[in-house]
């Protein structure tokens, strides 16, 4: 294992600079943010200290004697952040004895930032830029050029602390449908902008392959069976919910390093602004036959996940899980470091218990977290029906944290009685399989957790932001992170109001008209049953009846489509001097494509119609007005490098060793998009489940299906014969599988295209018959 070998040695190295850290603490708070030894001073390969030394330069923090911790990683990310105005902030290291908490104060070009943390530090200069200097860093997006050269001075001093101890982000599945072949700085981007929005905990997958490759080698498997049964990376988060194994594969040894050291580097940097990496826990997957290499080991079958078989699960009250387990989280702690909190499901999505006590199953998984890990804290997924009694009765509920999927979806929910008292966090998915569809239940989020914190005895510690993709929608992302820094309501009317004039940089009637019409919509929509928007038509697999391109995603639409044009129209009606910002042309795009998403709504029925009639000239009207939807919302999306598929293929082939590794890689990236798996899979439900509208994925894949349906319907109307049969599977994995270009680099006006598109749909909406 040369490349693996190699990897250790380098890590060896560079860990040999780091301090020897103490015992695990018995609080799954941040290191910087708990008292006792404080391990910051991590960014240590030669690179990493050059790029931390190149971003730190234009800043500067007051470093006082003794002080709780090193100021320099947050000056280092407001460097990255504001590269022109971070020299006229001072940082300083504030004890802490409770929560965390930010000061801010100061003069003109000289804003002082006090905080109980690294990350409370950034928290606090993104409450100055919000509320002092009026603009906006989001998830994506910024109106940043706006600032003034010297910055404003702040009217009062402020302190806020935040109302919850967990301020928790990124779901499971976040590297399969966010990116995983993103690279640091991307990840370090991302990691800047939560902590500037109060987030302190963050999962990591990035890497974490790793301990099961090197673990299992111990207990009879050999290096290339083990890089079979790995997925390769954008599929990896649903074989760590023990979902399903190998696809994509065998994974290389360069790869599994490659990846090793990114996740090491990710864990570094978040554990350098005093925020806690939660790494995955080890609950007892296992590849096929461990029982049969390992006496006195006894595995149950784990049936299967929407056609996938999934792996074996190990008893962990059985003689060898302990030993395993130990074994596993000891090359974790080797690769990527430590931590207090860590995520695992047992059971997941109808996993099978067999003849396992699941109640005795949960303590043992937990006690052997614990002797790896003394005091760490259990973080848990509330979804369907998970975390169960049986799995709650087993286990010290001190030490889990249940972040809840479900806080937002359904009426009448008790978490506090639903687990126990066990504390968890008031979470939402806003967002399944990166789908690029804006919306919301914000009014259930701004009044709900309120009503639930609230409770007497309220067991709720924390939120959780858990969209399956981020980057999609940076107004909900505002919205909920806001909730763990306000104690009181929000005002969502102020508070949209606010945004619009933030996220541009200048205070405009139009943008604030705009924004109150999507808070009247896509944002107000209710907890149905349904935490997300409904998708895009035009991402489905072609039929005359289709209601959504997912299979899992609301089958017709959740707010008035009327509310998104009229904002795309106040939208274009800003003044012209904001229309060249980055988030106003991110924000101006995305309307226009959910705009031109939402007529394709209307668009289906027309052409149904005009098929079921026999009415050939005006099925192929409607078909043609169809395509041309398509090809202008493909368009419109190549004018923003946000909304490229290339990027996303381009990220993935750069990670292979040779041009065959490059190709499977390729693969892996466009099949998650499209097919998901095998035949049996897609076919069963997963296919286009991580559909989007991307430039590329819309011409490339969208249009052609529909082209071929579109041409098989014509033919019939023609011949009077039924429409020819589509193999859309062979469709789908015969774009997966190509290797062809696609552009890396934005072109043409967003302004112009956005405009084209308003108008398209304002003349559909118009035509006779609309739906």
């Amino acid at each position: 294992m040369p490349a693996v070998l190699a990897f250790l040695t380098a890590l060896a190295a560079c860990c040999a600079l780091v301090p020897a850290a103490g015992p695990a603490r018995a609080t799954p708070r941040p290191a910087a943010a708990a008292g006792g030894p404080v391990r910051q001073t991590l960014p240590v390969r030669q690179a990493d200290a050059a790029q931390h030394a190149d971003a730190v330069q234009g800043a500067h923090a007051v470093q006082q004697t003794a002080a709780p911790f090193d100021t320099a990683p947050a000056v280092a990310a407001l460097g990255r952040l504001l590269p022109a105005r971070a020299a006229q902030f001072t940082l300083t290291a504030a004890p802490r004895s409770g929560a965390d908490t930010y000061s801010v104060s100061g003069t003109a070009g000289a804003v002082a930032v006090r905080g109980t943390s690294p990350a409370a530090l950034l928290t606090g200069v993104g409450w100055y830029l919000e509320n002092v200097a009026g603009v906006d860093i989001g998830l994506p997006g910024d109106s940043t050029a706006a600032l003034p050269a010297v910055l404003p001075a702040v009217p009062a001093p402020v302190t806020r602390t935040a109302v919850v101890p967990h301020r928790y982000a990124l779901n499971d599945t976040d590297d399969g449908y966010s990116g995983a072949y993103r690279d640091f700085a991307a990840y370090q981007h991302e990691i800047d902008v939560l902590a500037l929005h109060g987030v302190n905990e963050v999962f990591v997958q990035a890497g974490a392959e790793y301990p099961y490759y090197r673990a299992l080698q111990e207990f009879g498997y050999g290096a290339d069976e083990l890089r079979g049964w790995i997925p390769a990376p954008a599929h990896q988060s649903w074989w760590l919910l023990q979902n399903m194994s190998g696809f994509g594969g065998p994974v290389s040894e360069q790869l599994i390093a490659a990846r090793a050291a990114l996740g090491r580097r990710i864990t570094d940097q978040l554990r350098s602004l005093g925020m806690t990496p939660v790494l995955p826990g080890y609950f007892g997957t296992v590849p096929p036959g461990f029982a049969a290499r390992n006496p006195g080991a006894r595995t149950v079958p784990q049936g299967d996940w929407v056609g996938f078989t999934r792996p074996d699960w190990l008893d962990p009250t059985g003689p060898v899980f302990g030993r395993l387990a130990a074994a596993w989280y000891r090359a974790q702690r080797e690769a990527f470091g430590d931590s207090t909190m860590f995520k695992m499901d047992l059971l997941h999505e109808g996993g099978q218990a067999g003849p396992v006590d699941v109640t005795a199953a949960a303590g043992a998984v937990q006690r052997a977290l614990l002797t790896a890990r003394p005091g760490a804290t259990w973080a848990i997924l509330g979804w369907q029906d998970n975390p169960s009694d049986a799995l709650l009765a087993g286990v010290d509920r001190s030490r889990m944290l249940i972040v809840d999927g479900l806080s937002d979806r359904y009426e009448g929910l008790d978490r506090d009685a639903d687990w126990h008292g066990t504390p968890y966090a008031f979470g939402s998915i806003p967002n399944f399989g990166g789908h690029t569809t804006i919306g919301a239940n914000a009014e259930v989020w701004a009044r709900r957790f309120q009503e639930w914190r609230a409770r007497p005895g309220s067991a709720l510690q924390g939120i959780a932001y858990l969209p399956e993709g981020t980057g999609t929608d940076p107004a909900a992302f505002a919205l909920f992170t806001r909730l763990a820094w306000q104690d009181g309501p929000v005002d969502l009317a102020g508070w949209f109001g606010g945004y619009a004039a933030r996220r541009y940089g200048a205070a405009d009637p139009h943008a604030a008209a705009a924004w109150d019409a999507l808070r009247q919509g896509p944002y107000a929509m209710p907890s149905d049953a349904w935490s997300e928007a409904q998708d895009g038509l035009f991402a489905a697999r072609p039929s005359l009846t289709a209601t959504s391109a997912a299979g899992w995603s609301p089958p017709a639409m959740r707010y008035d489509p009327a509310l998104v044009r009229r904002a795309l129209d106040e939208l274009l009606a800003v003044a012209p001097a904001l229309r060249t910002g980055d988030a106003y042309r991110f924000d101006l795009v995305n309307l226009a494509r959910q705009a031109l998403a939402d007529h394709g709504r209307a668009l289906l029925p027309r052409i149904r119609a005009a098929y079921e009639a026999g009415d050939l000239a005006g099925f192929r009207s409607a078909a043609a007005g169809w395509q041309d939807a398509l090809g202008l919302l493909d368009e419109l999306l190549g004018s923003d490098r946000r909304f490229l598929l290339g990027p996303w293929l381009a990220a993935a082939r750069a990670q292979g060793a040779s041009p065959a590794e490059a190709d499977q890689l390729e693969y892996d990236a466009r099949s998650i998009l499209t097919s998901w798996g095998g035949r049996g899979p897609s076919d069963d439900g997963l296919h286009d489940y991580a559909g989007r509208e991307w430039s590329g994925l819309v011409s490339g894949l969208y249009a052609e299906r529909w082209g071929m349906y579109f041409d098989s319907l014509d033919a019939a109307l023609a011949t009077g014969t039924p429409p020819a049969p589509v193999d859309w599977f062979g469709v789908d994995d015969d774009w997966a599988r190509r290797t062809d270009g696609h552009p890396v680099t934005a072109g043409g006006d967003p302004v112009a295209l956005a405009r084209a598109a308003a108008a398209a749909v304002a003349a559909g909406a118009r035509a006779p018959g609309r739906g």
